[in-house]
């Protein structure tokens, strides 16, 4: 799941060992499973177990469409920004865990720009980024909800379910349910973050396009609200034991 960091050093130098000609990433890095590391990483962050069992073609495409939406919105162009795609940099991984609503607007200050609006602009990009993927990933979200739920009551029929495959299975139901919960949070908490990049940009630099800026950013919030990824009645998005499968509206 995690490269040595020291072939990363040997790697990072020589773009030509990630990237082919065309800017795309070779053959030879790509994994059905590239975002497979998404589970372990938060399952140990909760104390949670790991699951042994292949993932299905919903959890895939959950883990896929998950990792834009936590991975910060200021790292897509970076230099190491291939390695965490592709899951080669848990070493990354580990800021990520620690929120800080400046963080954005710092990061952006920080990228010289000659005009102001071009701040306005990315602004916007991110935020509209971010409201295209919501709806694709609660649909997924949904769709592994759904089979999660049937599998729990499958455990009480199934005959012969040995403890390994009873644990493996729990273990793969607190995970999918730890991601969308994950991404829920990691998109609160990028509300949080773009609306303090917007409040900085008013005072700073004044401009028509905070409105649109501010109507993408409710639209967002909405989204959000919408993509129900945490139950209604959750006294927070880690609530994993007791929770069971995600319960959507």
């Amino acid at each position: 799941m995690r490269l040595h960091k020291t072939r990363i050093a040997l790697c990072l130098p020589l773009i030509g060992c990630l990237n082919t000609d065309f800017g795309r990433v070779r053959p030879t890095l790509r994994s059905d499973d590239i975002h497979r590391w998404m589970g372990p990483a938060v399952t140990e962050r909760y104390g949670e177990a790991e699951s042994a069992f292949p993932l299905t073609d919903p959890e895939r495409t959950l883990r896929d469409l998950g990792y834009p939406l936590i991975e910060p919105p200021y790292e897509r162009q970076r230099w190491y920004s291939v390695l965490n795609e592709y899951g080669l940099s848990g070493y990354f991984l580990q800021a990520w865990w620690t929120y800080d609503q400046t963080a954005y607007a710092a990061m952006m200050f920080a990228d010289a720009a000659r005009s102001t609006e071009t701040y306005y602009a990315r602004l916007l990009e991110d935020i509209r980024n971010d409201n295209v993927r919501i709806g694709p990933f609660a649909m997924v979200a949904r769709q592994v909800s759904d089979m999660d739920v049937k599998r729990d009551k499958s455990l009480r029929y199934v005959s012969n379910l040995n403890p390994r495959e009873h644990g493996n299975a729990v273990a793969r139901m607190a995970e999918n349910s730890l991601i969308a919960r994950w991404v829920h949070q990691s998109l609160m908490e990028r509300t949080y973050a773009y609306n303090y990049a917007l409040e900085k940009l008013v005072i700073v630099a004044p401009s028509p396009q905070a409105a649109e800026v501010e109507r993408q950013l409710n639209r967002m919030r909405m989204n959000i609200v919408e993509a129900g990824l945490v139950p209604r009645g959750s006294i927070g998005p880690w609530v994993t034991k007791a929770a069971g499968p995600l319960v959507t509206k």
